[in-house]
């Protein structure tokens, strides 16, 4: 089981450890390493970023963000976000495993029903995306310092 941790980060299964904000890249990747293959990627704006697949989900993490607008003490060193994504076309039923948000299973049950258990919120720094069709699921969530 994903557990998403607002404001902390995203809690790996099988006690791999928690991806936390501001971690360095290197203990993030060693983290999803006792998961997965992890894989250097590009994200723009970014000093390093990785993607690891892990029975079917797709997780990208990505750090060191420069401030864009130049302000000082606004950066972001360490880990920035994390998204974690279905992988495959858009999907029609539950994951694998479970990715778990106050107690509510994101990727288990239908959009609308996910979105109706979690409230208005505010779930700190936490994006889910529109749901599509009353029947579909939820694709992805995304995580950043908020």
């Amino acid at each position: 089981m994903f557990e998403v941790l607002p404001r902390t980060g995203l809690a790996l299964p099988h006690r791999a450890g928690v991806l936390r904000f501001g971690m360095s890249g290197r203990a993030a990747r060693w983290a999803v390493a006792t998961l997965a293959d992890v894989r250097d990627t590009w994200v723009c704006g970014t000093g390093w970023a990785f993607t690891a697949r892990c029975e079917g989900l797709e997780l990208l993490a990505y750090g060191d963000c420069p401030d864009r607008l130049g302000r000082t003490g606004h950066d972001r060193h360490g880990l920035a976000a994390v998204h974690l994504g279905r992988c495959g076309p858009e999907p029609a039923g539950p994951s694998a495993v479970p990715v778990v948000l106050h107690g509510v299973d994101l990727f288990g049950y239908p959009a609308a029903e996910v979105l109706e258990a979690l409230g208005p919120g505010p779930h700190p720094g936490v994006s889910l995306p529109r749901p599509g069709p009353p029947t579909g699921y939820l694709p992805e969530v995304r995580l950043s310092i908020p």
